[in-house]
């Protein structure tokens, strides 16, 4: 792994541990487990290290995404696979879906980097869509944004809202019934 993504993926922790506010250069060099000022030479910028931050999320929650083995025209195997991944998100990922809400109340503070947060947002809403679309809903792209944020929703809940606890996989493999019945129903 270069030292970019290294100093990225301590980004990541140090927001999920310590919030923006903890999210310093210095930070993430102790979290790296690098020299004092690496951070500081491969991001020169807040900014810059915010960006890396969310490429870095983007990238790591593409290659958790599902590949062409699914039978994504099964309603049951799609509940299945976003239980599956909903679960790996709340559990062996925590972490990063904290880091993805701390960096999205400072992107609303920051316009470049609510446009990056925005770009990477698009591949998953445009999955979405299409995967509701092979289920048959009528206009897939429009239902698609409204899925993905019931869905950001639920996630949210779980790792911060008031019904944040121990995830309960047959739960949330039930809610995912429901919530896709309800946005592939005509």
């Amino acid at each position: 792994m270069d030292r970019r993504t290294v100093l990225a993926d301590a980004a990541i922790s140090v927001l999920a541990r310590t919030g923006q506010r903890g999210l310093t250069h210095r930070a993430v060099d102790q979290a790296a487990g690098l020299p004092e000022g690496s951070c500081s030479n491969h991001f020169r910028t807040r900014e810059a290290l915010l960006t890396a931050a969310v490429d870095r999320l983007t990238e790591s929650d593409l290659a958790e995404l599902p590949t062409g083995t699914a039978d994504l025209d099964n309603p049951e195997q799609v509940v299945e696979l976003l239980c599956t991944l909903l679960m790996h998100w709340l559990t062996v990922d925590r972490d990063h879906m904290l880091a993805r809400y701390e960096l999205a109340l400072e992107s609303t503070r920051r316009p470049e980097l609510r446009k990056t947060l925005s770009e990477a947002g698009s591949r998953f809403r445009a999955l979405a869509a299409s995967i509701l679309g092979r289920l048959g809903a009528p206009n897939p792209e429009q239902r698609a944004l409204a899925f993905v944020g019931c869905l950001d929703g639920l996630i949210f809940d779980q790792l911060a809202g008031a019904g944040a606890r121990t995830p309960d996989v047959q739960e949330l493999r039930e809610t995912l019934a429901i919530l896709l019945n309800g946005f592939t129903s005509r």
